[in-house]
């Protein structure tokens, strides 16, 4: 019984530590990779520098930092950069709110540079 009991805790414990992006407080060492809309529109983008683990990696970053409607909207602006900076010149509150929180997140995900 005891036996069924120590294996039953391992196997929720190993399920738990699946799936999603891993992340170490200070991401030296992490290796961040994830799946979702900034990946996709990062790899459709047809820019040089991007790859699968480059895209994962700030789609890592993005689920990190961003809202699942911040992503969604971010998404948009890898065909057209220049809607992204009609939105940082607007004065609507929530363009302001948006522009600073993926503002936050570039600058965050330039920790995927080196992948």
């Amino acid at each position: 019984m005891i036996r069924m009991m120590s294996a039953l805790v391992a196997l929720f414990v190993v399920a738990g530590c699946g799936g999603g992006s891993r992340f170490d407080g200070n991401m030296r060492g992490a290796v961040l990779y994830a799946t979702g809309p900034i990946q996709n529109a990062c790899l459709a983008g047809g820019r040089k520098g991007a790859s699968g683990a480059r895209c994962g990696c700030i789609q890592a970053v993005a689920d990190r930092s961003l809202s699942n409607a911040d992503q969604r909207r971010g998404a948009r602006y890898f065909k057209d950069p220049g809607e992204l900076q009609e939105v940082r010149q607007s004065s609507r509150a929530s363009d302001e709110r948006f522009w600073r929180a993926w503002k936050a997140f570039g600058e965050q995900a330039q920790v995927c540079e080196a992948a």
